[in-house]
């Protein structure tokens, strides 16, 4: 079988307290083009958007001021209900992330037509830096205090009244220094859907797994695949190998080129769960390094650098490794 492979197109934009337009200018088309594919039935209607409204004044104050500024930039009357994260349709995806003190790796694995593909630099209530998704969450991500986050899905098809995962990824990046406040926040938050989430900050790393059904529950090591506390099926494995990525990224600790190749790199894109980039977070420094085959660009607090990269996702035939 042939290796399928993609070209896309990465961005890298500085959007400050999202106050000034540059944020509306980007998010604007994608917000709008998103509400039919990502607002639920329930946060259509006055109820469900006035509930959603409720949840995240409540859980996440500090970003309410936020949220009012960025939604005002945008027409549509549904635009603040959906930069809540709370009224959303579930979305999986595969994933796989490990972290040290200091070092946080990881693959995200989607269908790339469908990711943003966009590196965001804010200063909504500090500097932040990462991979955005729905509007202003982020995937994966640091502050400059020297954390760093990250996501992947849980595994488990479980849905329940709260945020995306990648709202709260920004909150926590907002609000927090340490990776033990951010697990302390974390443990208050309603999330829709099972999560694992990866923490790191000069002195400490952990995963933690979270969902709407259990209580925010540590992980044995800081890696994470696709799986929580359950047994995974045998079909579960076959078409994500989440226990077999598990135990490679383990063993690869920090090695950046080991997510680079197989089984850590996927190339099923056509099933959603293909490597669409590789991230080096190094929070303390400051720095964060994107890779794919054959390309890589690295942004920091002290040097972001806008513009645009098109890479080549998938590997080459082996033939060409040769």
């Amino acid at each position: 079988m042939r290796s399928v492979r993609y070209t896309k197109t990465f961005r890298a934009i500085e959007i400050g307290d999202g106050g000034d337009g540059r944020w509306a200018a980007y998010a604007g088309p994608v917000v709008a083009g998103a509400e039919e594919f990502w607002l639920t039935e329930e946060g259509r209607t006055p109820e469900g958007a006035a509930r959603a409204r409720e949840l995240f004044e409540t859980h996440l104050p500090e970003l309410v001021p936020a949220l009012d500024r960025l939604a005002g930039q945008l027409p549509s009357p549904r635009a603040g209900t959906l930069l809540t994260l709370a009224a959303v349709r579930p979305f999986f995806s595969a994933c796989t992330q490990t972290g040290t003190a200091g070092t946080l790796l990881r693959n995200y694995d989607y269908a790339p037509e469908h990711c943003e593909a966009v590196i965001v630099s804010s200063r909504f209530l500090r500097p932040v830096i990462g991979m955005q998704e729905a509007g202003w969450g982020l995937l994966d991500g640091m502050n400059d205090a020297g954390l760093a986050v990250s996501l992947t899905f849980g595994g488990r098809h479980v849905h329940g009244p709260g945020f995306a995962m990648p709202l709260v990824l920004r909150y926590l990046l907002e609000t927090c220094r340490t990776v033990d406040e951010a697990v302390g926040r974390l443990r208050t938050l309603p999330v829709a859907i099972p999560q694992n989430v990866t923490l790191v900050d000069p002195g400490r790393a952990v995963t933690v797994h979270v969902g709407p059904d259990i209580p925010l529950t540590e992980a044995p090591d800081a890696c994470a695949a696709n799986h929580q506390h359950l047994p995974v099926p045998d079909e579960q494995e076959r078409v994500t190998r989440t226990l077999e990525r598990l135990a490679a990224v383990r063993a690869a600790g920090t090695d950046v080129t080991a997510l680079l190749r197989p089984p850590l790199y996927q190339q099923a894109y056509d099933q959603w769960l293909g490597t669409v980039y590789t991230a080096h977070y190094r929070p303390a420094d400051g720095c964060v390094t994107y890779h794919w085959p054959g390309a890589r660009w690295e942004q920091s607090f002290a040097d972001f650098s806008q513009g645009e990269r098109t890479v080549v996702l998938g590997l080459p035939e082996p033939a060409a490794r040769r």
